[in-house]
């Protein structure tokens, strides 16, 4: 069974891709959303954030409170980082979980995908087999984000976009290649790679 990496920066549309991967019955583990639900959830990560950063990094909800760290971070900016290295093997955890649980399953699926936007930045893509790459045009990206995330403007924006790794790089990086720009069509791509990772698993 394959582990492919999905990945792309901020904007290029990687949830709707995923979601016709996984309308041809293939899993996904979306590593960003793990790594929110685990910040909450797991005992043992919780535990371990509280002890470097203080308890007031959670609501009394028992939320992560990410606007007090966001404020940790203008201060402290490398608390972005130690939060990092606390959550990065927490997820690493639940996706070995993840993969040992569809290795189980009958019928046997070909591969399935993990999708994160910093799958390169952190290192963990060198625990997959192949990465796709998604793409789009900047103006589209931002015109996405803009829709999507109301609260930020377009300096917030760049420079969200600045921060990661650069499209150009990723591409050299890639195996495969989606492009999700706004004249894309998304399926025949989507099931392009779709047979050809079938036709490796057969192999």
């Amino acid at each position: 069974m394959l582990k492919i990496g999905i990945t792309g920066g901020i904007g290029v549309g990687k949830s709707v891709v995923c979601k016709i991967f996984a309308a041809l019955g293939i899993p996904v583990y979306d590593a960003d959303s793990a790594a929110k639900r685990l910040t909450n959830q797991d005992p043992d990560l919780r535990q371990a954030i509280v002890q470097q950063f203080g308890e007031g990094v959670y609501q009394a909800n028992g939320e992560f409170d990410r606007q007090a760290f966001t404020q940790l971070i203008l201060s402290h900016p490398q608390t972005a980082k130690q939060l990092e290295a606390l959550v990065h093997p927490a997820v690493g955890r639940d996706f070995a979980a993840f993969v040992a649980h569809w290795q189980g399953q009958t019928p046997a699926r070909p591969y399935l995908l993990k999708e994160a936007a910093l799958l390169y930045e952190a290192g963990s893509y060198k625990e997959l087999d192949k990465m796709i790459v998604v793409t789009a045009d900047l103006p589209t990206r931002i015109d996405r984000i803009r829709q999507r995330d109301t609260h930020r403007t377009q300096s917030q924006i760049e420079g969200i976009i600045a921060k990661q790794m650069p499209d150009a790089e990723k591409i050299k990086r890639a195996d495969f290649l989606i492009d999700n720009g706004s004249n894309a069509l998304l399926i025949p791509q989507v099931l392009a790679i779709h047979k050809k990772l079938i036709v490796n698993f057969k192999l």
